[in-house]
C-alpha cells in the first residue's frame, strides 16, 4: 500500500508478533511505515520483522528509524534493522525506563524532543509528544503529505489503550485535543495498529471518549 506526493511515497507494511506488559502477552498486528523516496526512507516504528522492513528499505539509504513509544511490539526489531543498515534509533527519552525492559544492553541512538524537525526525501516531519499511551509518546506531522503518524496515541474511533503501566488516560486526551485535533481535519491519521483515519472523522467523538473514561 502506498501514498504519493511529488517525489516521496508513504509506503506500509502490518508484521505480527506479541506484545508483553504487566506480566500479560497478547499477539498483535503492527503497522510499520516507511516514508521516502527512490534514494533514502524513514521508518516508523520497527516491528516484529528486521528482515521484511530491511527488504523494503531495500538498497535505499535508511536515514532513521523512529519509535514513536517503547511498548516492546513497536521497538523489538529496532535494533537488528539498525545493525544491518547502520540507521539511527530515535525514541523520546521520557520512554528510556520502558525501552530498557525490551533491550537492557542496548541503548537508543539519539532522542526526540517537541518541536523537533526530521528531514527525509526533502520532507519535513515534526515531532509532537503526545504522551498519555505512555511518558514518551510521540507523533510525526507531515504537513507537506498531509498525514500524521500517531503510533497508538489516536486510532480510529478514539485514543491508545491507557490501562497499563507508564499510561494515563487524562494525559492522553489532552495531548489528543492540543496536539492532534488542532491539525487541519483532513489530515490523514495513520496509526500503529488497525485502519488509518482522518483528524475530521474522529474530532467530534472527543467528548464521548472523556465520558467513556478509557
Amino acid at each position: 500500500m502506498t501514498a504519493s506526493s511529488p517525489g516521496v511515497r508513504i509506503e506500509h507494511l502490518v508484521t505480527s508478533g506479541t506484545f508483553s506488559l504487566d506480566g500479560g502477552t497478547w499477539e498483535v498486528d503492527n503497522n510499520v511505515w516507511l516514508i521516502g523516496d527512490d534514494e533514502e526512507v524513514l521508518v516508523v516504528d520497527a516491528a516484529h520483522d528486521a528482515e521484511r522492513i530491511a527488504t523494503a528499505v531495500g538498497d535505499r539509504r535508511l536515514v532513521a528509524i523512529v519509535c514513536t513509544h517503547a511498548h516492546d511490539d513497536h521497538i523489538d526489531a529496532a535494533p537488528a534493522l539498525a545493525d544491518r543498515t547502520g540507521a539511527p534509533i530515535l525514541l523520546h527519552p521520557a520512554d528510556t525506563e520502558l525501552w530498557k525492559r525490551t533491550h537492557p544492553d542496548r541503548a537508543p541512538d539519539a532522542g526526540l524532543a517537541d518541536g523537533q524537525q526530521l528531514s527525509v526525501a526533502g520532507v519535513e516531519l515534526t515531532v509532537l509528544h503526545t504522551p498519555g499511551h505512555c511518558h514518551g509518546a510521540v507523533s510525526l506531522y507531515a504537513p507537506a503529505l498531509g498525514t500524521v503518524f500517531t503510533g497508538d496515541t489516536l486510532f480510529q474511533g478514539g485514543p491508545g489503550a491507557t490501562g497499563r503501566t507508564f499510561s494515563d488516560f487524562p494525559t492522553i486526551v489532552e495531548s489528543i485535543r492540543e496536539r492532534l485535533l488542532t491539525l487541519p481535519a483532513e489530515t490523514v491519521v495513520r496509526t500503529g495498529h488497525g485502519d488509518s483515519t482522518t483528524i475530521g472523522a474522529e474530532a467530534p467523538h472527543l467528548d464521548e471518549w472523556i465520558a467513556r473514561g478509557h
